[in-house]
């Protein structure tokens, strides 16, 4: 092989790599965020993994003498990571109130189909996969939210934490559109961003008069939620930069597999047969949303 091509394929092979192993990292992150705020106030352990998170990235970036980033690009950051860092804390109260294994899909459905949408306003018309995604992600839906009758009651309850994660969606979707305008060093942006996203959760925090503290189990999960997710974060950032981000989407949106296989076989959640099935089809539209 050509040094060129062997060049050629490396650049082709990395955007790829970053994105795999963000899915990993987002998903084992949303798995111990969601687990931790089962015994804390999900705005004090998301503003404390901000801070956690923001506190390495600064330390990596002074380290390895990394430029500042344009104004321009630090202002998108900082918008993308306000609306994501707000919309993580409610994730993770979604995840702590509910299944995670239904949540976790639920979020990256809504998270893909929103910019998926704004490039059909832009672009036009979506690809039949786009189309086919769709489809799928409103039959996922309703499997996922459809009610169950349960014993001695008439069966009109919902999953918990849907409506939750919905919104999170949303704000993800946010972090999404906003990240790919900035441009310069991944780890910068990432650590300007959880300067936002810190600053957002904690005036969530004051406005909700949530007792700021945490346990030592806590602190040491959020600690590492935030860790995991600022480093996902940079490697979504270095993808969008050295590949396409279609493909980056296309790949790390599949990071609620992970969530659910982690809380399947961890905290032994179970579903019915149709959620599960919905489930899987929540999973599959994922990818093809973001085909589009």
């Amino acid at each position: 092989m050509l040094p060129s091509t062997r060049v050629s394929v490396h650049f082709q092979l990395a955007p790829a790599a970053y994105s795999i192993a963000a899915v990993f990292l987002w998903g084992a992150s949303d798995f111990t965020g969601g687990y931790a705020s089962r015994r804390a106030n999900a705005f004090v352990l998301t503003a404390f993994a901000h801070l956690c998170a923001c506190v390495l990235m600064l330390a990596i970036s002074f380290g390895e003498h990394a430029p500042l980033p344009s104004r321009a690009s630090m202002l998108w950051s900082i918008a993308a990571s306000a609306s994501g860092g707000f919309s993580l804390a409610l994730f993770y109260r979604a995840l702590a109130s509910g299944q995670m294994g239904l949540a976790a899909p639920i979020a990256a459905l809504i998270g893909a189909a929103i910019p998926t949408l704004a490039d059909i306003a832009l672009e036009g018309a979506p690809s039949r996969w786009s189309v086919a995604g769709f489809v799928l992600a409103v039959l996922a839906i309703w499997l996922i939210t459809k009610p169950e009758p349960q014993k001695g009651d008439s069966g009109t309850g919902q999953p918990t934490g849907v409506a939750l994660a919905a919104l999170a969606g949303v704000g993800f979707a946010g972090f999404y559109l906003c990240i790919h305008q900035a441009k310069g060093s991944p780890v910068f942006l990432a650590a300007i961003g959880r300067i936002a996203s810190f600053t957002v959760t904690s005036v969530a925090v004051l406005a909700t008069r949530a007792p700021i503290k945490l346990s030592f189990h806590s602190g040491l999960l959020g600690m590492m939620a935030g860790v995991l997710d600022i480093t996902a974060s940079a490697l979504f950032i270095y993808a969008t930069q050295r590949g396409r981000l279609d493909e980056a989407v296309v790949i790390t949106s599949l990071y609620p597999a992970v969530t659910v296989l982690l809380a399947r076989y961890i905290l032994k959640e179970h579903f019915s047969r149709w959620k599960f099935i919905g489930l899987l089809a929540a999973l599959a539209a994922v990818p093809l949303i973001s085909t589009g």
